[in-house]
Order: C-alpha cells, then sequence, then structure tokens
C-alpha cells in the first residue's frame, strides 16, 4: 500500500483578492450606504479617503474601485506609507535616474509611473513623512513629477485612492499631516463600519474563508455549524474582518481547536461579560439601549465625517429632520469635540451652520 501523500498548500494569491459583493459588502443595514456611495465613486476621477479602523478591509474596497473603475485596465499598484522610511518614500514614488545618488547604478520608475492609466494607492497615509506631503500634493495638482536625479517632468494619469485608520482632523491639529493635503484627499470620503457593528454579515464572511483555506491549505475542513457561527456573531473582533480571516485559518488547519479559550485573543471575547457594570444587577433592556445608544453616536459621528461635518446634508443622508439630528450630536456629546478641532484646523474658516445656542 501506498503511503498517503502529504498535502500542499495551494498557491492562492490573497493579496489581490476581492471577494464577491454579496462577501464584501454582506447584508447589514450599516453596509448599505456604504455600498451605495462606493459604486457612485466608481466611475469618477477624483480622490478617495477610506476611512476606518485596522482591518476594517479598506484595500479590499480599493481594489473593488479600481475593477469597477475606467482605470481597470491598468495596475493597482500598492504603497504602504507606514512601512517605507520617508528617506525612501520619495525614490519609491517618484524613481530615480541612474547615478542619481549612490547605489543607483540604473534608472528606475517609481510606483507613480506603474500607476499610469490605473490605481495608485495611498495605504496609511496618515503615516506619510510630513517632509512628504508637499511632493505628494504638488503631484496632485497637475499629476506631474520629475525622477530624482533627473530633469525632464513627466506626466502621468492615475487615480489615486488613499486609506488611513486615524482621524486625520486630529493629526492636523498636532500639526502632523497638512490640511491642504487633507482637502486634496478627501474629495469624496468613505468611512468603513467596525466588524461589531455589522455582526450578521459574520455567518457569510466566515464561511468565505472557510472556503478560501480549504484552498490555499489544500485542506478538506468541516463547516461550521451554526451554533459556532452564532459564538462567532457576538464576539467582539477588535481586529475587524482581519481578525476574523485569522480566526477561521487556524480553524481550517487546526479544527474546534481554534476555539477554546486560550486561542481566542481576549480582547476578541464577548464585551459585556468583563464590563464591571454587568453584575446581573442592570437590567437586559438597560444594556440593550445603552448598546442602541453608543451605535446611533457611531453612525452619527461617521455620517457626519463622510459629510465634512455639513449637518443639514447629514440629516438628509440619515433621514431625519434636522432639529432631530441636533439633539442626536448634542445628546452624543459630539458637537463641542468638533467645535475644538475646527478651531485647531482651520482657524480662519467659519463653520458652517452651527449649532444653535442652549
Amino acid at each position: 500500500m501506498r503511503p498517503a501523500a502529504a498535502s500542499k498548500s495551494v498557491n492562492v494569491d490573497l493579496a489581490n483578492l476581492v471577494p464577491p459583493d454579496e462577501v464584501l459588502f454582506g447584508r447589514s443595514a450599516v453596509m448599505v450606504p456604504v455600498r451605495k456611495r462606493i459604486e457612485k465613486i466608481s466611475n469618477t476621477n477624483v480622490p478617495v479617503l477610506l476611512c476606518g479602523h485596522s482591518g476594517t478591509g479598506k484595500e479590499l474596497v480599493a481594489r473593488w474601485i479600481h475593477r469597477h473603475s475606467p482605470y481597470s485596465s491598468g495596475q493597482f499598484v500598492k504603497v504602504n506609507c507606514a512601512a517605507i522610511p520617508g528617506t525612501l518614500l520619495e525614490s519609491e514614488l517618484f524613481g530615480y535616474e541612474q547615478a542619481a545618488f549612490t547605489g543607483a547604478r540604473a534608472s528606475k520608475p517609481g510606483r507613480v509611473e506603474l500607476a499610469h492609466k490605473g490605481t495608485l494607492f495611498l495605504d496609511e497615509i496618515a503615516d506619510l513623512d510630513i517632509s512628504q506631503q508637499s511632493k505628494l500634493l504638488h503631484f496632485m495638482q497637475d499629476g506631474r513629477f520629475s525622477r530624482i536625479g533627473g530633469e525632464a517632468e513627466q506626466f502621468v494619469d492615475t487615480r489615486i485612492i488613499c486609506a488611513t485608520n486615524k482621524d486625520l482632523d486630529v493629526e492636523i491639529a498636532a500639526g502632523q499631516f497638512r490640511a491642504d493635503l487633507y482637502y486634496r484627499i478627501s474629495v469624496l470620503q468613505v468611512r468603513l463600519p467596525r466588524l461589531c457593528e455589522r455582526r450578521e454579515d459574520v455567518p457569510v464572511l466566515a464561511e468565505y474563508f472557510r472556503v478560501l483555506y480549504q484552498k490555499q491549505f489544500a485542506k478538506e475542513c468541516e463547516p461550521l455549524g451554526s451554533r459556532l457561527l452564532s459564538h462567532l456573531e457576538i464576539l467582539q473582533w477588535p481586529g475587524n474582518v482581519r481578525e476574523l480571516s485569522n480566526c477561521i485559518a487556524r480553524f481550517v488547519l487546526i479544527g474546534q481547536d481554534a476555539f477554546r479559550a486560550e486561542e481566542v485573543p481576549q480582547q476578541c471575547k464577548v464585551s459585556h461579560l468583563s464590563n464591571p457594570m454587568f453584575d446581573g444587577s442592570v437590567p437586559l433592556k438597560s444594556i440593550a439601549k445603552e448598546a442602541i445608544r453608543e451605535m446611533e453616536r457611531n453612525v452619527i459621528l461617521d455620517a457626519l465625517r463622510a459629510n465634512q461635518w455639513d449637518r443639514r446634508k447629514t440629516a438628509e443622508e440619515l433621514k431625519i429632520s434636522y432639529r432631530a439630528l441636533i439633539y442626536k450630536i448634542r445628546d452624543a456629546g459630539l458637537g463641542a469635540r468638533r467645535g475644538a478641532v475646527v478651531q485647531a484646523r482651520r482657524p480662519d474658516t467659519p463653520t458652517a451652520d452651527p449649532l444653535p445656542a442652549d
């Protein structure tokens, strides 16, 4: 009898993989306006800023926009601003000519050139070195640049999508990010919700990852049962979709042991179990009311940011009256926070449509 052949991993290019629409956008109510906004954005050629916590799928959304845009025939070129030191980022972006500096033995095109007629994705734009932000701003104004050590000016036609997991208002107030660059990259802005805000999408995402990792690891895996899926839905997932993906990868490799207490990060466990408020004396109705209030606050904050804090436009998008929005902003304590940031960021610009006095 021949020994069983060892299973071999299949080369699945996860970095360039975009899930089907029903997986990427899911079926949760919070993703409906996100999808509508992205669909409108894809056919335009204006800069897009994708905001959201780490692991919420910003790169996947950027790739989806690229594939559904007039620039889909070109390359999708990613630049991780956080991973490349500021001293090297200029040469990575714009390239260099032979002998431009020690070690430059041949000319090299930059990422900007490679993205001609395609999409340039600047990930973690908030971590871009402040000295490089002015160079990027200059390029975005007219699409022209010069290689390091070169005299000839070149022009490229590329779509620019940026992503960040930081609050750029705060970065600007702290002097870490240029306000003029922020206005340039955020013509259209999309904020992606955390996975704990779209729990009903967890089963679809989990099953997608299970099938995907079965192929990658060439390993048969039992289906995720309804009881297990229900358990996954109530976890916190601080690492968002990326953490769920890693969890399912472990499940495919080691089975049910992936969900034992020692395998699940402490932060991922159900939040109310470690909440000192939850001691059995608080009614479930009160807990549910507070959870709904917090979710509503997050939705309003995301909508305000997406509309550059235009409250009338935000009220229209949320389909509530302007007066109701003003009340909810006050109730959530968002008005004062915004005012402090606005004054620090744009002292010469009056805040449109200020909150009425109490």
